[in-house]
């Protein structure tokens, strides 16, 4: 179970790997083994292979029966015996349904007001190391919603000793929101991947008052994080770690706003993937939290963890991933150049051309219009795909001609997203 980077993708035992990363940051501490175990099965019957989760997120981290991380808090004393022993069982449970479990030693908060610093941060790397050195399914995740100047020869520290401890592991970075690891850690070079955080504002939020610490805005066009790593980092895969989660209010702290829905959170899966990404996180409000009756709720979830787990857009995100390992994405590249009249905002399209065949997605199911002269087919053959049910729907024989429209269905129930597919009719 060797997960490796080559270019600008990941490759699990020498095949393409498609991350499909699910947010899970409390699942250690707010639950049981027996939920963890059913959290887990159902992620996995729905195609995740990726769970991000902290191992210490806020001051006296512990299991649901008390079991703490550190011993006072202090990350140069771990806990050796209780919730180390809860973790590890559930890393291995993932192993066991083929998920890597992509670990972030603390939330970004401790390292950005020192209680993280440069002399307990080795000790507790070398815990970790020792602790979770033979799983082959674990991935490091550095920072945690911080940007990499808060601690940034924290985070190179931890860096380096996880890739001097750990040399088979791959490290990302999760930074803080409208920000990319290659902001700071491009030239890192125990960074095997660049990860940004599109976040959880709309177009009109550009301007939100303390939380307004990031010169970057591109409202909801995640895709552009994408492209700027593809010209500025065309060696190293890059994915959205953390977009608009399933109904989480827009903008994050102010449950009185639209909450994202399935249409949005696939709208941002999409969007990323066809401009070149290597995978995508999904995230659910209520399940990033594992919200339960007991627990202070932050963002106002809807409803519990458990009712959360079958929410729409979870289920549909196999589709993308089913799609793209079918249409070998690891040799494609970006394509809108093909797409005329393209739009802006929720009416851009994207689209990724591979060695099997052309992709392009309409995020409101717009009409797209596609020089298909140009595409590298001699015998082209369009198929539609409805992303919600991942059902495909044959179109037949098109023309070589530079302005090709290609309709999609209407739908009723305002989720009008389609993806187009052009190959070879022999293919």
């Amino acid at each position: 179970m060797k997960l490796e980077t080559r270019g600008r993708y990941f490759y699990l035992d020498k095949e393409p790997f498609f991350w499909l990363g699910d947010t899970a940051w409390l699942l250690f501490s707010r639950l049981s083994r027996e939920e963890a175990s059913a959290y887990l099965k159902n992620r996995a019957g729905k195609g995740f292979n990726v769970i991000q989760a902290t191992l210490v997120h806020h001051g006296g981290f512990a299991t649901l029966d008390g079991k703490k991380a550190l011993t006072d808090d202090d990350f140069a004393r771990p806990a050796r015996e209780g919730y180390w022993e809860h973790v590890l069982s559930i890393v291995r449970e993932a192993a066991s349904l083929n998920m890597f479990m992509a670990l972030l030693p603390s939330w970004g908060s401790f390292a950005k007001n020192g209680q993280l610093n440069r002399d307990n941060a080795a000790v507790y790397v070398r815990f970790l190391a020792e602790t979770f050195g033979g799983e082959e399914n674990v991935i490091w995740l550095l920072g945690g919603d911080v940007r990499g100047d808060a601690a940034k020869d924290v985070f190179e520290l931890m860096g380096n000793e996880f890739k001097r401890l750990c040399p088979e592991r791959i490290v990302g970075y999760h930074p803080f929101g409208r920000c990319d690891s290659s902001m700071w850690f491009k030239d890192s070079p125990w960074l095997d991947f660049n990860m940004f955080q599109s976040g959880h504002r709309d177009y009109t939020q550009q301007f939100l008052g303390a939380w307004d610490d990031n010169d970057v805005f591109y409202g909801e066009d995640n895709y552009n994080y994408v492209l700027n790593d593809l010209k500025n980092c065309p060696d190293k895969p890059t994915l959205d770690g953390e977009p608009g989660y399933e109904l989480i209010p827009h903008g994050l702290h102010d449950p009185t706003q639209p909450r994202w829905l399935a249409h949005d959170v696939r709208r941002y899966a999409w969007w990323s993937v066809l401009s070149g990404a290597a995978g995508h996180t999904y995230g659910d409000n209520s399940i990033m939290q594992f919200y339960k009756p007991g627990f202070k709720g932050s963002y106002g979830p809807l409803n519990t963890w458990g009712e959360a787990l079958n929410d729409p857009g979870s289920g549909q995100m196999r589709h993308l991933k089913e799609l793209m390992l079918e249409y070998g994405f690891d040799s494609g590249e970006e394509a809108s150049r093909y797409v005329a009249a393209n739009g802006e905002r929720h009416f851009h399209k994207v689209a990724l051309l591979t060695s099997k065949g052309f992709i392009a997605y309409s995020p409101e199911g717009e009409s797209i219009r596609v020089n298909v002269a140009a595409l590298p087919f001699k015998a082209p053959v369009c198929t539609l795909l409805d992303p919600v049910s991942g059902a495909k729907g044959y179109v037949g024989r098109l023309e070589k001609t530079a302005d090709t429209l290609i309709p999609f269905p209407d739908r009723r129930d305002g989720t009008q997203d389609w993806a187009v597919m052009i190959g070879e009719a022999d293919a």
